[in-house]
């Protein structure tokens, strides 16, 4: 088979690998038919993840068809169709029995794409198969499926839930990535009565405002944090969202919390941060870090499929797994290629009529570019 290898900081191929095999009687082998690049992915390529080793193959979302199962798997068949956990759990261990499905003490947690071979690839083993797939009923959008794999659960779980967000808050999420943009728009499930979003990103902004942010800010002269104390009267906002990884975005969480108020980081960090704790230890703050669960999963299926959330506004490019190379190129230049998320499909698209590509990856039909368009009455979740 062939797939995404990673040969160590900014060294990557597309080449062909041994097909993965049923090494525990709980694997489940799974044909990737799409999948995705994560913003971590990027973080994978600059070294910023030393857990993962020459030769890995990248990627940890995804859809596919099951070919094979061990014999201890009762959830699934082969020929089921299944969503990808970015995250594998065995379901019986101390820390998934508490929903900590991240820190499973029997070798699951982020492994695909980590520390065992991931989903850019044609095919894929994925360990605690019953605890790690989730059905994809009849009919269901499997582009908007692989939102669900990470990004939503992780939004969700590290930015809204954790930070605590209520009706009537004001909440500021730093990073209008697709990370960023998932909190938004699942923050808007608890009814907050602003949510301000920040990038250097004008298109990204652009996006934020079609998908409900009240507020937008422009941090191009390093100023986002003075404009949000102007805006809320010098009194911070109730929940600072971290969604990039890096010390400035988190330095800016900072400075905006409210007394009383949540800093939830989401982003990944691969370079120590300043904790200003001479300023925040007096203002009765919470601060929470964390991997995603996954826990929410069921919960945002149930919320794709009935319509309420629509993660496929999020998709800007599509490629083919052959073409993965190009698309890390894209995914990479963010800004020039106004990406958000790209989907890369193992075999052929729409019935089975090949689909072709221009050269920055957007889909052509009989030589003609497909329009891709988001607008405001398309914005997901409200």
């Amino acid at each position: 088979m062939y797939a995404l290898v990673y040969h160590g900081p900014e060294q990557r191929s597309y080449e062909e690998k041994p097909m993965p095999i049923i090494r525990e009687p709980t694997d489940a082998i799974v044909r990737i038919t799409k999948t995705t690049i994560c913003g971590t992915d990027l973080h994978i390529m600059k070294g910023d993840v030393p857990t993962v080793t020459e030769g890995r193959i990248l990627g940890h979302e995804g859809v596919g068809i099951i070919e094979k199962i061990g014999e201890n798997v009762s959830n699934f068949r082969v020929g089921d169709h299944v969503l990808i956990s970015c995250i594998s759990s065995c379901g019986r261990c101390t820390n998934c029995k508490k929903g900590m499905y991240s820190h499973c003490e029997n070798g699951g947690g982020w492994i695909l794409g980590n520390l065992i071979d991931g989903t850019q690839a044609e095919y894929v083993r994925i360990p605690f198969a019953d605890n790690s797939l989730y059905s994809i009923p009849a009919g269901a959008d499997e582009e908007a499926l692989v939102m669900l794999s990470d990004i939503f659960p992780t939004g969700f779980e590290c930015g809204v839930l954790n930070g605590e967000i209520k009706p009537g808050d004001t909440v500021a999420i730093i990073g209008a990535g697709p990370i960023g943009l998932a909190t938004l728009l699942t923050a808007q499930f608890y009814s907050p009565a602003a949510v301000i979003m920040v990038d250097n990103d004008d298109n990204r902004l652009e996006v934020a405002k079609k998908f409900g942010a009240t507020l937008v800010f422009h941090n191009d002269l390093g100023n986002a944090a003075e404009k949000i104390m102007a805006v809320t009267s010098n009194r911070g906002v109730d929940v600072a969202i971290e969604a990039i990884g890096i010390p400035a975005s988190f330095d800016i969480c900072q400075e905006i919390v409210a007394a009383g108020g949540h800093i939830a980081n989401v982003g990944v960090h691969g370079k120590p941060v300043q904790l200003n704790l001479d300023k925040l230890w007096a203002k009765n703050i919470k601060l929470t870090t964390g991997l995603v669960d996954t826990v929410t999963t069921p919960l945002l299926l149930k919320t794709v499929i009935s319509g309420k959330l629509q993660p496929k506004h999020l998709i800007t490019h599509h490629f083919m797994l052959d073409q993965v190379m190009q698309a890390y190129d894209t995914f990479g230049e963010a800004m020039h290629e106004e990406a958000l998320k790209v989907i890369i499909t193992n075999g052929v698209m729409f019935n089975d009529v090949k689909q072709s590509y221009d050269t920055f990856g957007k889909p052509i039909l009989d030589g003609r570019p497909l329009k891709e368009e988001l607008t405001a009455n398309d914005s997901p979740g409200g």
